[in-house]
């Protein structure tokens, strides 16, 4: 396993159980993504910055911070679809990360930072693509 990760580690009567916090990422975007009214993640261009520098980012718009005591603090950066509560969401997503990380891990989320990074829009329907003076012909 690569040293330059954090893991979550426990140790247990068979052995030990390591989890990556790209793992736990990986879930949390998943879970993000997956909630009515995001149409994405977002990945800031601080945060690829950052990155570039040598802090790495784990997953496209997640953050995952692991803690003391089983703990893990989550961001989430996503693009919103227009139309939708921001507000109803953004507590969606939390909620969602939250249940997902918590069943999958057994690490308790100690926080679900949300950031929206913006909001999207249906493209327009395409008009047919026959010519109008084809269709009068056609009738």
């Amino acid at each position: 396993m690569a040293e330059h990760k954090d893991y979550w580690a426990t140790e247990g009567d068979q052995g030990t159980i390591k989890i990556s916090e790209d793992v736990v990422a990986s879930i949390a975007a998943l879970a993000a993504s997956e909630t009515e009214g995001v149409s994405g993640l977002y990945s800031s261009f601080t945060n690829d910055i950052v990155n570039f520098l040598g802090k790495k980012s784990l997953a496209k718009g997640v953050r995952v911070v692991l803690g003391e005591n089983d703990t893990v603090e989550v961001e989430i950066c996503y693009l919103a679809k227009y139309g939708y509560s921001i507000r109803d969401v953004a507590k969606s997503v939390q909620e969602s990360v939250r249940s997902s990380i918590e069943a999958m891990t057994g690490l308790h989320t100690s926080a679900v930072n949300i950031f929206v990074g913006g909001v999207t829009f249906d493209a327009p329907e395409e008009v047919s693509s026959v010519p109008a003076a084809e269709m009068m012909e056609s009738e």
